[in-house]
Formats: C-alpha cells, structure tokens, sequence
C-alpha cells in the first residue's frame, strides 16, 4: 500500500503567505518555459440536471510533483468542489490529496502576479481593480508583494461590496484602497488593471486605459465571453497562460480574433516564456501590456506542492492508503 496525506481546507487556509505562493508558482511558470508539460482545462457540461464537471493538469519536474485540480459543480446545489491529487514526478506514487477549494484565490492569484511583475512597469503603484470577490482579494493580495502599491481603486457593481471590500482592504495593505462608482474610475490613471469578474461582456473601454498600462484579465475561460474588449488585445502585447487556450477558452481573444483586429501572430507567447527569458517582458515604458490568465496546472501543482511540504513538517492531514496497480489487479 502507499500512504497518501489527505490535507483538509481548514489545516492548509494559513500555511504560506501570498509572497510564499507567488515565489513557487514563478518557479514553476519558469519550468514551463523550459519545457514542463500542461495542458489547459477540459470542461464537460451537463444540461439536465445541470451541472459540470472540469480538470486541468500539468508536471513540474524540478518541484518534483505532477497533478492538477479536478472540481464539479452542481447547480441544483449551487456549489462546487475542489479536489486537487497530487503525484510524486518520478515514481508517480500519490503524495497527497488536498481539499483544494481554499488555496485557489491565493495560486490564481499569484500566477497574476507573477505576471505583473514581468510585465507591468517598475514603478507601477496604481491598481484599478474590477471585481470584489474572493478571487478579487487573492489577485490584490498578490500583486501587492511584487509593487509598492500607494493607491487601489476597486469597482464592482454592487455597493456595499466594493465599499466592504476596499475597507478590509486598507486595513490589510499599505496601499490606501478606496472604492470608486464606476469601472472608468477604476481604469482611468491606473498602472495596473485587474479584472476578476463573472461578467460576459468586456468591465472596461480600452480608451479608458493610458499607455504604459498592464491588463490582468483572469475572470473567464470560456470562448464566447471576454472581460476585456477587442480594442485593448489589439494594442497590447498580449501574454496568455497557455497557448492551447487560444482556440479553446480565451474569450478576449478568440472574439478579437473573429472581429478581425488580431492573429496568432499578434500573440506574443505565454507567461512560462517570458519568465524563462525565452521571450521578452515589457520592452518599453510606454506599451499596453495584457496577461490572460484563465487557471492552469502549473500553478495548481506548484502551490499544491509547497502545501504539502509544509503539512508535512507541521504534522497536518491524515494518512490514507492507496493500492498501487500492481497490487489492486492481483486482488
């Protein structure tokens, strides 16, 4: 038998720090660059009972795991689950299974932060945030350990949460953060723009942004629907997560090109190149720059690992067994 450590929401909720998370997931955005294996999500749909179920997965062979996350949602429920196995990269031995739900704001998170610090400008200090939910929180949280931030404007459509948001907000960064009436507001004079919404159509007009500005796009995966418009993939120097998105989820993109205004060769690589030095970052002050990140593997499996490390030094989680096949088929 193989002892498994099965790792609860509540034990892995405090065990690294935004910084923490970001460092392992760079690390592994490197090792892509260099030829680590992912794949984006694979996404099956139920219509009655309604419901889906969805996976993505990638191996890291320096951190030493393999693995990914598996969740399915039923919406009689209106709830989702996050079950993320983690494998041993040489021996392929089940290290761990975590209950993966409350570590995802804090991977996506840094996986765009880590895209704003290789993309955004040195001394971008302004952040326009649209959004004020979890995954909200996880990419502000994120992006504050690689900026000095001085100033955040948060926009969502409802009042009291972007009001409860930039008040939690402010006390917990150094940056003063204020919620603002409207997504221009938010954009407008801003160094960092953030979308992390479940919105359909684009949050902002790319008018709206001023050059030298960085896009982080992180709330959609899902080929007919975008945050941000045509207009603003066109004038940047786009950054996705995985080029095997473009003609599967990225909704900005793929609209964009459908209009017509961009091509395959308007995309100018993924993140795991730019962090590997395969291609370059930011070339100059002046130019909008966009990452679109729709969740991957490599960040799953990067801060999967650094939880299971860590649980494991802190005697954390439950030891099961698993039968390996070579002795489940003889039984």
């Amino acid at each position: 038998m193989t002892e498994t450590l099965f790792v609860q929401n509540d034990e892995i909720i405090d065990l690294a720090t935004p910084a923490e998370y970001v460092d392992v997931v760079r690390e592994g955005y490197r090792q892509r660059g260099e030829g680590a294996v992912a794949e984006p999500r694979t996404l099956l749909a139920n219509a009655d009972p309604r419901g889906f179920m969805t996976g993505y997965f990638a191996v890291l062979p320096e951190t030493g795991a393999m693995g990914g996350y598996t969740y399915a949602a039923g919406f009689g429920k209106r709830d989702a689950h996050f079950v993320l196995p983690l494998f041993d990269v040489e021996s392929g031995e089940p290290l761990a299974i975590l209950d993966g739900a409350g570590m995802n704001p804090y991977k996506t998170g840094a996986a765009g932060a880590v895209g704003v610090d290789e993309l955004a400008r040195e001394d971008a200090s302004h952040v326009g945030l649209i959004g004020s939910g979890t995954q909200a929180r996880g990419q502000l949280l994120a992006t504050a350990t690689v900026r000095d931030l001085d100033q955040v404007s948060v926009f969502s459509p409802t009042e009291k949460n972007r009001k409860a948001f930039a008040t939690e907000m402010d006390e917990r960064l150094d940056a003063t953060v204020t919620a603002v009436s409207s997504s221009d507001e938010a954009v407008s004079g801003s160094d960092i723009v953030i979308t992390a919404t479940n919105a359909a159509e684009p949050v902002f007009d790319s008018e709206q942004l001023d050059t030298g500005t960085h896009v982080t796009a992180m709330g959609q995966y899902d080929p007919t629907k975008r945050e941000i418009d045509a207009e603003t993939v066109s004038r940047s120097t786009y950054v996705v997560d995985l080029l095997g998105r473009l003609e599967q989820d990225a909704g900005s993109y793929i609209l964009a090109n459908e209009e017509g205004v961009v091509g395959d060769e308007d995309v100018h690589g993924e993140l795991g190149d730019v962090v590997a030095g395969e291609k370059p970052g930011r070339e100059s002050p002046e130019e909008i720059t966009v990452f679109d990140s729709g969740g991957t593997g490599i960040e799953t499996v990067a801060a999967a690992k650094l939880l299971y490390d860590r649980a494991q030094k802190n005697d954390l989680g439950e030891v099961i067994d698993f039968a390996p096949a070579s002795e489940a088929f003889r039984s």
